[in-house]
């Protein structure tokens, strides 16, 4: 992954996705070589001369100021995530420009046995643990019963872009397949802007880009996105369909790991569907457990 290369390919497809009249500019007509906004658009609203911008857009990203990305957000119209991307882009940028900054950010593969205690006690609902490359890296017995497909692969870690893109049970899984993919291309995509330099992060995406027409095109759209909450529709292998809603939690003592917690309305059918796979996971041994050798490896 080149930063530079990511900077260009970021900045271009945000001002392609906007027309003048969308940011108040006057459209006089006449055919447009580019889709979307003309660079000096972009650079007359972010208040910066046309060659800052060339320059910026080009991937150099040397000595940018905090001011200056504040202007460019507001002319390309970032969401918070995208802010945040943009902000992760550049860093990367100048830390790669000193030789003496260049470290790669750790990444976590097992969580601290306190923590695996806590999710234990959760019996109720599901919980994973998940690091930025979509690893699972913690899990408790509901988790492991709702995601049992996500389990029974060799490959391991369980890792959710791998399964959504590579299994052919992910389809029938997840009822909005298409929203998914999205989203966990939008999350890697996110990562990859904070860790350019995660090896494991790089052969992943290698991986789906070879192995996945639509994951590759996804990628190419420089989309990220927040994991916070919102509602997966699935279909359970025993107990059929369940629309869960999540709430996603930064783990605070453990750089970069989230944990997601997935509840169904009272009283709906889906809490009904998962009472009986909390029935189901309590009673088989293997899915009552985390197998340490899963939690604990790094791919």
């Amino acid at each position: 992954m080149d930063i530079r290369d990511d900077i260009r390919e970021f900045l271009t497809t945000r001002r392609a996705r906007l027309t003048p009249a969308d940011v108040g500019l006057p459209d006089f007509g006449g055919r447009r070589r580019v889709a979307g906004l003309r660079r000096e658009e972009v650079a007359l609203i972010a208040g910066m001369s046309v060659e800052y911008y060339v320059r910026l857009e080009r991937g150099n990203a040397t000595g940018v100021s905090e001011s200056v990305l504040e202007g460019i957000a507001r002319a390309l119209r970032l969401d918070d995530a995208e802010v945040q991307h943009l902000h992760d882009l550049v860093r990367a940028a100048n830390d790669g420009a000193a030789p003496g900054r260049r470290r790669a950010r750790p990444r976590t593969h097992a969580i601290r046995p306190g923590m695996q205690q806590l999710l234990d006690a959760m019996h109720g609902i599901p919980v994973v643990v998940q690091n930025g490359r979509l690893d699972v890296v913690g899990v408790n017995a509901l988790g492991r019963a709702l995601f049992s497909e996500l389990f029974d692969s060799p490959r391991q870690p369980a890792n959710f872009a791998r399964y959504l893109f590579l299994d052919p049970r992910a389809p029938r899984f997840y009822r909005q397949w298409d929203d998914a993919a999205q989203q966990i291309v939008a999350l890697l995509r996110a990562e990859a802007g904070r860790a350019p330099r995660d090896r494991e992060l790089s052969d992943l995406v290698g991986e789906l880009a070879t192995c996945s027409d639509t994951f590759r095109a996804l990628w190419a759209s420089h989309d990220v996105r927040e994991h916070r909450t919102g509602v997966k529709p699935v279909t359970h292998p025993l107990v059929g369909e369940i629309d869960l809603s999540f709430e996603a939690l930064d783990v605070s003592t453990e750089r970069g790991l989230q944990l997601i917690a997935f509840t169904a309305e009272p009283g709906s059918a889906s809490d009904g569907a998962l009472r009986l796979l909390a029935s189901w996971a309590a009673s088989e041994p293997a899915a009552a457990s985390v197998d340490s050798r899963t939690a604990g490896t790094g791919g």
